[in-house]
């Protein structure tokens, strides 16, 4: 199986980035620890960050025409933000999960509306970077019922 694992905005400073709300872990400690564990559940992951909208869009269309599996995707404030991710998504019919570090239901109000959930067939927030695991283990069992 092939995932796309898409990371907005900011996220490359995750260890440095309010680490209250995000932890100590690195960005390069993060995508080793996705990268073991896709390991061994047999996912070959892609990795991809960007900081702009439209390249994260790109990224997903990509995605499509390199007939990726899955996409897990922590779209960072995008969330809040970017009808043009979720409308990525949708155009691409290829299942996708949302993963946020930290719990956005406790957080500013601005932060309560994400724009991309209407098009992900599963969301986790405020279990750490461990939800990116979740999320891949979620995908893996989805695609798994459709081949």
């Amino acid at each position: 199986m092939k995932f796309v694992i898409i990371n907005g905005p900011n996220l490359n400073m995750l260890g440095v980035r309010e680490p209250d709300k995000y932890g100590n872990e690195s960005y390069e400690d993060l995508l080793n620890k996705i990268q073991q564990h896709c390991k061994k559940v047999g996912v070959c992951p892609e990795f991809y960050h960007s900081n702009h909208e439209g390249d994260l869009v790109d990224r997903i269309q990509k995605a499509y025409y390199d007939k990726a599996d899955a996409i897990v995707i922590n779209p960072g404030a995008y969330t809040h933000t970017s009808i043009a991710l979720l409308d990525a998504v949708k155009s691409v019919g290829i299942p996708t999960a949302e993963v946020h570090i930290s719990n956005v239901k406790e957080r500013e109000s601005f932060r309560q509306v994400s724009y991309i959930r209407e098009a992900c067939c599963f969301t986790v927030m405020g279990h750490g970077t461990l939800g990116y695991l979740e999320a891949i283990d979620y995908l893996v069992d989805k695609v798994g019922e459709t081949k």
